[in-house]
């Protein structure tokens, strides 16, 4: 009889594309969509979570570069055939909700949500299939007054979370002064002015130097090769070049750009007038050229919005992996979306937002020192005497109803020095130890586990040689003793 093979033993190994996340990490991203939150709700949006799974028929179009629906995104036909799929963002499920209940809803409704996406990508360095996403939205409010308050918002957010004035700017652009100088150019043909958009979206990387040479016959790219152009004749490609280059230190100035770029176009004129409703809007609610500004060089997603784009940049230098200084770049995009809605209800609905990327925030916080720190562990209660568990037990519950973290040690206690290195790699402030001894006594142990390891690292510091590291007090001293010694170590 042959011998039956044994399963091989899967590999413990996270997904390609995917990542873990620890103790540390889940507590100060926690905190940080909490502060969020917190602005959101101030400024009156309501939070919502809506569904991770959506048909792939809500989710619409707008995929990232795809031609079937189980490209891009993680999707599956569904036992009725139906193709179902992972969200790629927040946005275009809250059009469906929208759709689905707006009448119910206010009118505007302004909701903010936040939670994992999932992209079905190939995954690079700092690039993940998975990664999470804070969106607040405006639907049903055609001003540009909606869109200013975002700006704000996004403004307010990125400072309230420790990113301070000075290290950020909120761009804002719009896509109807694009169209104008679309028009301006006398580009008609959609896969033209698509080719153009493509050409337009790489300024920050090859300059105005290599949109000119895009825009015509095409250009050497940094390893050699050719890169078809899209054909225009310099007469054309000029109103791009002014438009990318019209931003001035004078923001009447460039207004006055804007206006040469987009010549008598009737849509770039409306978007120019936008944009100077906007900056009015912003001013008036303190909110100057230091935090957010008029820039026609941002240029983000311009195929999928309709109106004002904006981008949070962050303007502070970091060295990348090869040690070169670099600014740590784009936070936080959004702009004015007035057609997605319309997918479902036939009519038009008004509707612009903002999403964050969380990773990329705290990435730049931990950046400038604004987390990062250890997290404290909770306080351990040693076992000397298994058969007295209920005693530990209830010297843990008197800790946790005084509102300190405290945990039993659960696992073998027959060595105690493991009990004490489970503790630093749990990194504890506090020790609690109760032998037979003691409970004859009445006494407890703690040990200032804090202190311990400070004395360790230099026993000669002065500040600690009268500061003893192990406490002998009363019984019914232990929580008086445990917040004094973590008041202490705060």
């Amino acid at each position: 009889m042959a011998k039956v093979k044994k399963a091989p033993r899967p590999k413990a190994q996270t997904p390609k594309g995917f990542r873990d996340y620890f103790g540390a990490e889940v507590t100060d991203r926690a905190e940080m969509l909490h502060q969020i939150a917190e602005v959101y709700h101030q400024y009156g949006f309501d939070a919502l979570e809506s569904s991770a799974v959506e048909t792939v028929e809500a989710l619409g179009k707008f995929l990232p570069d795809v031609d079937r629906p189980n490209e891009g995104v993680f999707a599956w036909q569904d036992e009725d055939e139906s193709w179902m799929a992972l969200r790629y963002d927040l946005t275009a499920p809250l059009a469906r909700v929208y759709a689905q209940h707006r009448n119910d809803l206010p009118l505007p409704y302004r909701r903010y949500a936040m939670g994992p996406v999932w992209r079905n990508e190939k995954p690079g360095p700092g690039r993940y299939r998975q990664f999470y996403q804070c969106d607040a939205d405006t639907v049903g409010a055609a001003s540009v007054a909606a869109d200013a308050e975002i700006c704000a918002m996004l403004s307010d957010c990125l400072e309230r979370v420790g990113i301070p004035r000075g290290d950020y700017l909120v761009r804002v652009n719009n896509r109807k002064v694009l169209n104008g100088v679309l028009e301006a150019m006398g580009v008609n043909d959609d896969a033209q002015a698509a080719d153009v958009l493509r050409t337009i979206d790489k300024f920050d990387k090859v300059g105005e130097q290599g949109v000119r040479e895009l825009l015509g016959k095409g250009r050497l790219d940094a390893s050699g090769a050719f890169i078809d152009g899209v054909g225009l004749s310099e007469d054309q490609a000029e109103p791009v070049l002014a438009f990318l280059t019209s931003k001035s230190d004078d923001v009447a100035k460039t207004f006055a750009n804007l206006r040469g770029a987009v010549g008598g176009s009737a849509v770039g004129a409306e978007g120019i007038a936008e944009l100077e409703q906007i900056g009015d809007l912003l001013a008036a609610g303190g909110y100057g050229a230091d935090r957010i500004e008029i820039d026609p060089s941002v240029v983000r997603g311009l195929g999928y919005y309709t109106g004002p784009v904006f981008e949070a940049e962050l303007t502070f230098e970091i060295l990348d992996e090869k040690g070169r200084k670099r600014q740590f770049g784009s936070v936080s995009g959004g702009g004015r979306y007035d057609d997605l809605v319309k997918r479902f209800t036939g009519q038009p609905v008004p509707a612009t937002g903002v999403s964050i990327g969380v990773d990329r925030l705290l990435a730049a916080l931990r950046e400038k020192g604004r987390i990062g720190s250890t997290v404290q562990g909770p306080v351990v209660v040693t076992v000397m005497d298994r058969d007295r568990m209920a005693d530990y037990q209830a010297m843990v519950a008197e800790l946790r109803n005084a509102g300190i973290r405290a945990e039993v040690y659960l696992g073998n206690p027959k060595n105690f020095g493991n009990q004490l290195k489970y503790a630093d790699k749990r990194q504890s402030p506090v020790a609690v130890i109760e032998g037979g001894d003691e409970k004859d006594r009445g006494v407890i142990q703690i040990k200032d586990l804090i202190l311990g390891a400070k004395i360790a690292e230099n026993a000669s510091l002065e500040e600690w040689k009268e500061r003893p590291s192990q406490y002998e007090v009363a019984r019914g001293d232990l929580v008086a003793k445990v917040r004094e010694i973590l008041d202490l170590n705060a």
